[in-house]
């Protein structure tokens, strides 16, 4: 079981008081994960480390993989934007400053991340295959409209610029969770003007 049509990872319950359990279950799990990862964590240890029961987990989820990446989905759901921010650059920056404060989530996209690549994997592969899709395609349109306007270079696709963006922010959290000294903010930053127009 994957996601249903309303990008459910897992089962929502039925009722109210069992999708109002399923939401406590996945905000106690990224708390978890903001302190301490999910190091090959099996799914009894996280249930022990949430304190619900391990069949309380399989009543929502199938498999580990599946409350991982429903855990990573609910976080990335509950993240505000600033509403002056479009998607770009900008939102680039305000996600790598959120994301020095929460290296256990870094952590758990980076490694949800490699383990959709393995043909095996189903709900992650489905899952980042949307994101990265849905992702590519609002940042697109939203470089294009800079370019109309002037504010970003339009010598280069938007198309190829949202990918680049995407590719510089993720390869840049890697970096950044073996190095801590690496500068998130300030290379965006960087990578911000070099999208501006020459002069």
């Amino acid at each position: 079981m994957g996601q249903d049509d309303e990008g459910v990872i897992g089962r929502r319950g039925s009722q109210p008081k069992g999708i109002a359990r399923r939401q406590e279950i996945l905000d106690r799990a990224i708390e978890v994960f903001r302190e301490r990862g999910a190091h090959g964590t099996s799914l009894r240890k996280i249930a022990e480390a949430i304190g619900v029961s391990h069949a309380a987990l399989l009543h929502y989820f199938d498999s580990r993989e599946q409350l991982l990446v429903a855990v990573y989905k609910h976080a990335e759901d509950s993240r505000v934007d600033s509403p002056d921010l479009r998607p770009g650059i900008d939102t680039m920056i305000e996600a790598a400053i959120r994301n020095v404060e929460v290296p256990g989530l870094v952590t758990l996209y980076s490694t949800l991340l490699a383990a959709s690549l393995e043909t095996d994997s189903g709900v992650g592969r489905e899952f980042f295959t949307a994101r990265f899709t849905g992702l590519r395609a609002t940042m697109t349109e939203s470089l294009q409209r800079q370019q109309a306007e002037g504010l970003v270079r339009d010598d280069v696709s938007a198309e190829h610029l949202a990918s680049l963006l995407i590719a510089a922010s993720d390869g840049l959290q890697i970096q950044w969770l073996l190095d801590p000294a690496v500068g998130l903010e300030s290379t965006l930053r960087t990578l911000g003007a070099l999208l501006r127009p020459p002069a």
